[in-house]
């Protein structure tokens, strides 16, 4: 559980890394609905975003819920949740862990399919995904266009995602994964703050506020 959660939302790469790009067609009204979202995030400056983590096994067991906040400025981000961090300045990726006060470091791999945050707001979905949009929900008083995404690797431990946009922000409001074993990932955004003032400093990690932290420089 700790490994998701260290990776997940952002979210290296468990979700979306490594699919084949499928020339099957899509929805195109979904797809309408996500270049909507990805054109007004590629417009903003900076992003910070709360969101809250729920975890479901098969049949509804060992639910457990997180909270955090993803940090994204171009393609930087932080993303901190509880007890954990993972940074990225898009050259130098650190992974820090509270529990044993480790940080790992390695090198960005710019030819990798991996995941980030500003991958996900933005294009993710036309290489990866088969898409199509299903009926709107309304939650919190909030109009959801949800669209149903199902990978075209079949390989692949996640068999679909739910992805629900918020109509009247486009902005990614809820998204919900699948994995074949039963397991289910709900990430929500509780709170989306665009062009907020984030300094670069954000997106390095420091290590001189973590005293004793054990390095682990994997470079």
């Amino acid at each position: 559980m700790k490994k998701f959660l260290l990776t997940g939302l952002l979210l290296s790469g468990i979700i979306f890394s490594g699919m084949a790009q499928s020339k099957q067609a899509s929805d195109p009204k979904a797809k309408t609905v996500l270049d909507g979202v990805s054109s007004k995030f590629k417009a903003l400056k900076s992003v910070v975003a709360n969101f809250v983590l729920k975890v479901e096994g098969a049949n509804n067991s060992v639910a457990e819920s997180k909270k955090g906040t993803v940090y994204m400025k171009g393609s930087k981000y932080k993303v901190t949740m509880e007890g954990q961090e993972i940074i990225s300045d898009n050259k130098t990726s650190w992974t820090y862990a509270k529990d044993v006060n480790e940080v790992t470091i390695n090198n960005v791999d710019q030819s990798s399919g991996a995941m980030t945050p500003a991958k996900l707001f933005t294009n993710f979905y036309d290489k990866d995904f088969l898409y199509r949009l299903t009926p709107e929900t309304t939650e919190k008083g909030k109009v959801l266009q949800n669209i149903e995404m199902t990978p075209t690797d079949k390989s692949k431990n996640i068999f679909k995602v739910i992805v629900s946009v918020d109509k009247k922000a486009q902005n990614i409001a809820k998204m919900k994964v699948f994995e074949k074993n039963g397991n289910r990932y709900t990430y929500e955004i509780t709170n989306f703050t665009p062009n907020a003032a984030v300094n670069d400093a954000t997106f390095v990690f420091d290590p001189k506020k973590y005293p004793g932290v054990e390095v682990v420089d994997l470079r």
